[in-house]
């Protein structure tokens, strides 16, 4: 009964924090991330996670990244592949140089000093596509961009921590990861083009809902494909929503995904999102992690920025795709938890990173919303 009652809280705090944001004006993302650090363990400890939590919270960001592949339009995904190409290129390599010689200079250990660059290169959208969703701003230019982007950028980051990992404990499966990755990237590219013939078998199924059942398979399927060959979850719905988006029924099963997510899953992914958050290497290295927060903006700002500027992009949808950009959230905290878990970086540091990374994802809602109200004024 545990599980239920942290479900129950989650799910009320949840209901609360968005009508107060509402209120205050503030992106509903924000509230429901502070409500989860106000119920974490660190705090009121009424909110302790466990493994019932935890696979809500992964349904919840493979729904939300699912919908985000959904509302995208293909045609303008692939008419602005060379900005998002330049956008995630750029906000890879600027972050691994920028944090590994920022870590190198506060005396991190050389192979310390380079996971701090990987785990600041990847983009967790997830946040960046709530907020867009919220304003209306998802299906624009600038919003396909900071999507494309944002998934090139998770490849590469997936692809160097293989590399690095790999090489780090002897690199026998170095090529074999890598195989294997290029494998999925082409079968995504036969589904996508099997989708619309065989949705004519699935019109024919005698069931309920039948278009959003089969739709959720197909989204779960390619997630658990996508985790099998050492990739994020992420990018396999994402990948199976921009597949299902060609299909004359997707705003059918888009109604009724959004449904089941945002009711349960969604709410606790960002609230769990909070749940790990130590404050005592806050306390300990206050100016540390002020330093790597304020890093971890420009890294990813700056580079986009520039990179939309580059790519003949207003100054207005440069501004929200430096600002799309720069929220880290579950990626960054995956890849700091492999880290962790080989032993690449102590107890300590992993605390450092996960106090930044929060601190990040909560900045980029705020920062997203001034990018937007700046647009508007212009």
């Amino acid at each position: 009964m545990n599980d239920i009652f942290q479900l129950t809280l989650i799910l009320v705090a949840s209901l609360i924090a968005t009508v107060v944001s509402r209120r205050l004006k503030i992106p509903a993302v924000v509230g429901q991330m502070l409500i989860g650090i106000l119920l974490a363990p660190s705090v009121l400890g009424l909110i302790h996670g466990g493994h019932t939590l935890e696979v809500m919270s992964e349904i919840g960001v493979i729904l939300l990244m699912f919908l985000a592949g959904l509302e995208s339009d293909l045609t303008v995904l692939k008419k602005n592949f060379k900005p998002s190409m330049l956008v995630a290129i750029a906000g890879v390599l600027v972050p691994l140089v920028v944090f590994g010689l920022a870590a190198l200079s506060l005396g991190r250990d050389l192979s310390t000093s380079f996971f701090y660059g990987i785990v600041f290169a990847a983009t967790s959208v997830s946040i960046t596509v709530e907020v867009l969703q919220e304003y209306g701003k998802l299906s624009t230019r600038a919003g396909n961009i900071i999507l494309g982007a944002a998934v090139v950028d998770d490849i590469l980051a997936v692809l160097i921590l293989s590399i690095f990992t790999s090489v780090k404990n002897g690199g026998s499966n170095l090529i074999l990861k890598f195989f294997l990755e290029i494998l999925f990237f082409i079968f995504l590219v036969f589904v996508h083009k099997m989708i619309p013939r065989f949705w004519k078998l699935v019109d024919k199924l005698p069931i309920y809902v039948k278009n959003t059942t089969v739709a959720l398979i197909i989204c779960l399927g390619l997630s658990l494909l996508a985790n099998a060959v050492g990739m994020s979850a992420v990018i396999g719905s994402f990948f199976a929503g921009i597949a299902i988006s060609q299909t004359e029924v997707s705003h059918k099963i888009e109604e009724y995904t959004s449904a089941i997510g945002y009711v349960i899953f969604i709410p606790v992914f960002f609230v769990s999102i909070a749940i790990s958050v130590s404050f005592d290497s806050l306390v300990q290295h206050p100016f540390v992690i002020l330093i790597f927060t304020l890093l971890a903006i420009a890294t990813k700002f700056v580079p986009a920025y520039f990179a939309g500027k580059s790519s003949k992009l207003s100054s207005a949808d440069s501004l929200l795709i430096g600002t799309g950009m720069i929220s880290r959230g579950e990626m960054a905290l995956i890849v700091a938890q492999i880290g962790l878990a080989s032993t690449i970086i102590t107890d300590e540091t992993y605390s450092e990173l996960v106090i930044v990374i929060i601190l990040t994802t909560l900045l980029a809602p705020f920062l997203i919303k001034l990018a937007l109200r700046t647009s508007e004024e212009k």
